[in-house]
């Protein structure tokens, strides 16, 4: 997680920004817990590690990648007949909420 905001900070300083991001880009892991566990625990577990091989793990997942991947759910780009309904009700901001909870778990 240091590694990918240290990437991060440097990509800003190069843009000529601060080297700080907005806060709006960074996720707020006790907000994203409350949404996946109204939400998503059904599927992808309590904590993120899922009881049935059908469905990911998502505890230690990269944010980077969460945040991707559910844009993609939402967006249309990609499709799954359980994951596309859930991802398109979701703002930029609950998606950051959301990858900064799961990355925050440990990995199973």
């Amino acid at each position: 997680m240091v590694a990918i905001r240290n990437r991060v900070a440097i990509a800003w300083v190069c843009a000529g920004l601060s080297t700080t991001p907005p806060l709006a880009l960074a996720g707020d892991a006790s907000i994203g817990k409350i949404r996946a566990q109204a939400a998503c625990a059904s599927c992808h577990g309590v904590d993120g590690v899922s009881a049935n091989g059908r469905w990911p793990n998502l505890a230690g997942q990269n944010d980077l990648y969460l945040v991707k991947q559910l844009k993609a759910f939402r967006d249309g780009s990609r499709k799954d007949a359980y994951m596309t309904p859930m991802a398109r009700p979701l703002t930029d901001q609950d998606v950051r909420d959301l990858a900064a909870y799961y990355a925050s778990l440990p990995r199973p």
